[in-house]
């Protein structure tokens, strides 16, 4: 690749900071060193003290943004952006040094367009007051990760969550968006269209692009109608493969489920001995659907998923369209990653998962193996995630002195998914963590492909620098 060079000394950073003080003012910008701390490392997202930014920045517009870009493209010190801080894989992680650029000023919907079905979104709009603006006008936007995400982060990861086995990833979800490019260059990838074949899809190049090629700044998003009579059910079983066997058999018959969920046992007792959920669970390998549409098509949806959940042996099923209960219900699915906390033995255990998708007709298969290793390594560990298409997460739960072996499992994993036809991240995004295995799934030309593009948008990379892959 070669060219890339970085100055992070002390003079240039202090000198890097006159300069955005003037751009940004006193109180847009902070080299605090609890607050740069806490911008590299999360509680899903550890980073080591010497990972952290030497500044963070807090721009109020695109404008401002572009300015900061100028400013550390000349004197080539390394950008980290962070919108809801929720990002998975050593995302965030600062491993050079350099500035953060926080968005939490940028945090407004502006506007919102119900005939065209599209909403003007700043990065930092959490996508869960984003729903509740849109309810307001019959209107939903589905993309649903953990909560606390914001838009830009959901971008740059093309994130998913529940909702994606009916309505898709974050990138069916992106109309266009403003991006602020490494030299400072602002970008429009296009306007408002439904659909277009004008030129590159500049779109699609950067969402999921872990923020390494630029800033996004503003985006137009599809938005739809607001889902009419929800309902939920969960279906309990003697097995995982039992579960799992449901599921494939509902995926195929072309059922409009709005969301197909497996929660195992072990996630079950998390949840249970966490009190995050307003009742206790059967804990057993469980599936949580989620319907809505008109009354006589729910009946028959829920009707239907009983049928095959009693062909495979279901132990129990419950449905519900009662708003307090379907909030409960679906809470306890979304509580489960928060849950897993309860679950250690002591404050310094450690939290390893893996986020593999592979094609369904795989996942029975590669859920069982999966389960096997775990328990052949004498490990506790969890299988729980989006079965509905083909994405999920074997959840690992250890002690420092496991942690070697726990990771080798977790690698065992993502190898044996590319092995499957799958990939190795469905909705985390590579980030540090999984930068080495990347060539398993999309070769040496892929990656090859990736630094060529890389380069040319961001000569001395000097965004996200060590995401996706290794600058050496």
């Amino acid at each position: 690749m070669g060219g890339w060079s970085h100055d992070t000394s002390q003079e240039n950073i202090d000198a890097a900071s006159m300069e955005l003080v003037n751009i940004l003012g006193p109180h847009g910008l902070t080299s605090d060193i609890h607050v740069c701390r806490a911008h590299s490392s999360t509680p899903w997202s550890p980073a080591s003290t010497s990972e952290s930014p030497a500044l963070v920045a807090f721009p109020n517009q695109t404008s401002d943004v572009s300015e900061i870009m100028r400013v550390c493209s000349r004197r080539r010190v390394p950008v980290i952006a962070f919108s809801g801080g929720t990002s998975f894989p050593g995302a965030l992680a600062a491993t050079r040094g350099g500035i953060c650029i926080d968005f939490q000023k940028m945090d407004q919907i502006i506007a919102v367009h119900k005939e065209d079905m599209d909403v003007v979104v700043q990065p930092a709009v959490d996508w869960q007051d984003l729903n509740a603006e849109l309810a307001t006008r019959g209107l939903f936007f589905p993309p649903d990760p953990g909560p606390g995400a914001g838009i830009g982060g959901m971008i740059a990861m093309n994130c998913s969550g529940p909702n994606a086995y009916r309505h898709g990833t974050m990138k069916a979800w992106v109309i266009s968006m403003t991006v602020v490019l490494a030299d400072g260059t602002v970008v429009k990838s296009r306007k408002r269209p439904r659909k277009s074949s004008a030129g590159y899809d500049l779109t699609s190049l950067v969402v999921g692009s872990e923020g390494t090629l630029g800033l996004v700044t503003e985006a137009v998003l599809k938005v739809t109608a607001l889902p009419e009579n929800q309902h939920v059910a969960v279906a309990a079983f003697p097995t995982t493969r039992a579960a799992v066997d449901t599921a494939v058999a509902l995926i195929t018959s072309g059922l409009l489920i709005d969301a197909l969920e497996l929660l195992d046992p072990y996630g079950l007792a998390a949840i249970n001995k966490s009190g995050m959920a307003d009742r206790q669970w059967k804990e057993a390998p469980t599936l949580f659907l989620r319907f809505s549409g008109a009354e006589q098509v729910v009946k028959d949806l829920i009707r239907r998923t009983q049928q095959a959940a009693k062909a495979n042996g279901c132990e129990t099923f419950e449905a519900s369209g009662e708003q307090g209960e379907v909030d409960g219900i679906w809470g306890a699915r979304k509580a489960v990653r928060s849950a897993f906390n309860a679950m250690k033995k002591h404050p310094s255990d450690v939290i390893l998962s893996s986020d593999a998708a592979v094609p369904i007709s795989r996942l029975a298969g590669m859920i069982d193996w999966t389960n096997e290793i775990i328990d052949q390594a004498g490990l506790i560990g969890s299988t729980v995630g989006h079965v509905g298409d083909g994405n999920y997460h074997a959840a690992i739960i250890c002690s420092e002195a496991e942690e070697e072996t726990a990771r080798k499992i977790i690698g065992d994993i993502q190898r044996k998914a590319t092995e499957l036809e799958g990939t190795i991240t469905g909705e985390h995004g590579v980030g540090l963590e999984l930068r080495d295995m990347l060539v398993l799934e999309a070769g040496d030309s892929g990656i090859a492909m990736m630094r060529t593009i890389k380069t040319a948008l961001d000569p001395n990379w000097i965004l996200n620098p060590d995401k996706i892959f290794r600058l050496e």
